[in-house]
């Protein structure tokens, strides 16, 4: 057995421990990661970027499907399963070899295996123990399932989704939120034949009304069938295919059942516990400044209740690093990180939601504006519908952004820097949004709620 000290020690390579470990590294702390698998974890192999070049795909599917409607001679042959992979796994390959050299440029030793959390702070990997000033927890989230829903066969998880060798012809996917709309999306654009269960009643449930009801509007009109408000019920399956039954009992087939039902943390058999670190419902509590019940011990990432997001692990990792180096950083709460649904057409929010406003300040105290981007040139040149829909106190300031339409995730930014500041659109109004672009349609939707529309009736 070898013992072996780090100023940091970080447990979980993925987006929110390799960011710890590289501002650490930066602050002159010296750090180990200790990764199971690969450095990038799940957002970098099996989710955030695999995902997305697959909706990229997707988009350039539908691109050369519609090309006549703009007078483009291009035809949609079909898609190739294996080139569609090797696009993939091109880049999630680029990305990580990049993320290596990096790791390996601040001087960061990475210890492969499965690491186990003990008092000390300390980390043990099989026989070796690598012992922290600090450590920093971050181990990540896996995909769910319902009790009684086993996984496997003709049922999958967006793991196994990714892996898939062909394009099914028919899927049902149980779940509404943010993969499983991705999902539906992706396999809608490559021909399949898709129909969401979500139990509670819109698909992506946690965004503002307006942005719900938008995208169903737009998914209707691809041709993406929902089921709302009825709960799953049970699922058989033969070598051929799948028949998922309802509470209601009616009953979908399909070729496959995809299960995204949300992320639990990954915590169990870790030591946690044991090492003074107090569970709930498997994440990690921690207090403002990240720390846990444990001494010199931080979480990070998914295991910290609250938004399972790439980016908000990055910034927790980020901020733990700076906490251990006294630099007393800014932590950015939760209502003020972006979210973004990379489907046909994207949904993006930041803030709070027209209901959530109403509920705390009350219905006189809240004003809404929303705008629809069949007024706005660039959309129109893109051909995608949808909303800007701003929310602010009445006389203050913003309190949310909610967005659904083509290319909206980039300009989310725009919205945190309002809400994050607490501008008020009186104060934004006079900026300039470029012409034509689809920044106008937030810049309008400003300009309206500061009392002076300019295309607004």
């Amino acid at each position: 057995m070898t013992e072996v000290r780090f100023d940091v020690v970080v447990l979980g390579g993925g987006s929110g421990g390799y960011a710890a470990a590289l501002r650490a590294a930066e602050l002159g702390k010296t750090v180990a990661i200790i990764e199971k698998d690969k450095v990038g974890g799940t957002c970098l192999h099996r989710g955030c970027i695999p995902t997305k070049a697959l909706l990229h795909a997707a988009e350039v599917a539908d691109s050369a499907r519609d090309a006549s409607s703009i007078g483009v001679r291009a035809t949609l042959e079909g898609i190739d399963p294996d080139g569609v992979r090797a696009y993939r796994e091109g880049i999630v390959a680029k990305k990580y070899k990049g993320l290596e050299g990096l790791i390996k440029a601040r001087g960061i030793t990475v210890i492969s295996g499965t690491g186990r959390l003990e008092a000390g702070p300390a980390v043990r990997v099989g026989e070796d123990l690598y012992r922290g000033t600090d450590v920093i927890l971050a181990t990540g989230s896996y995909s769910r399932s319902l009790p009684g829903l086993e996984i496997g066969g003709r049922v999958l998880t967006s793991e196994h989704a990714l892996e898939l060798a062909e394009i099914p012809s028919s899927v049902v996917i149980l779940g509404g939120g943010v993969i499983g709309v991705e999902f539906a999306s992706v396999w809608r654009s490559f021909g399949a034949d898709v129909t969401i269960v979500e139990a509670l009643d819109h698909l992506v449930p946690n965004e503002d009304l307006s942005s719900s009801k938008t995208l169903e509007r737009a998914f209707r009109k691809r041709g993406i069938a929902f089921s709302l408000g009825v709960r799953f019920a049970s699922v058989d399956q033969t070598a051929d295919g799948v028949t998922v039954t309802l509470e209601d009992g009616k009953t979908f087939a399909a070729e496959y059942l995809l299960v995204a039902v949300g992320r639990g943390p990954v915590t169990e058999g870790l030591g946690y516990e044991e090492s003074g670190i107090a569970l709930e419902r498997g994440f990690v509590p921690t207090d403002e400044r990240l720390r846990t019940t444990a001494e010199h011990v931080w979480a990070v990432g998914d295991i910290v209740p609250g938004l399972q997001l790439a980016h908000r692990g990055f910034q927790q990792g980020i901020f733990v690093a700076e906490e251990i180096a006294g630099r007393s950083p800014v932590l950015v709460p939760d209502a003020q990180i972006p979210k973004v649904t990379y489907s046909h057409p994207e949904v993006a929010s930041v803030g709070i939601t027209e209901a959530q406003a109403i509920q705390a300040h009350g219905a006189e105290a809240v004003v809404s504006y929303e705008y629809n981007l069949a007024g706005n040139g660039k959309s129109e040149i893109l051909g995608t519908s949808g909303i800007v829909k701003v929310v602010r106190s009445k006389n203050g300031p913003v309190l949310g952004v909610h967005m659904v339409g083509d290319r909206v995730g980039e300009l989310i930014t725009e919205g945190q820097l309002a809400v994050g500041w607490e501008a008020h659109p009186e104060d934004i109004a006079p900026f300039i949004h470029a012409h034509p672009t689809q920044s106008e349609a937030l810049g309008e939707a400003f300009l309206a709620l500061a009392g002076k529309p300019l295309h607004a009736l």
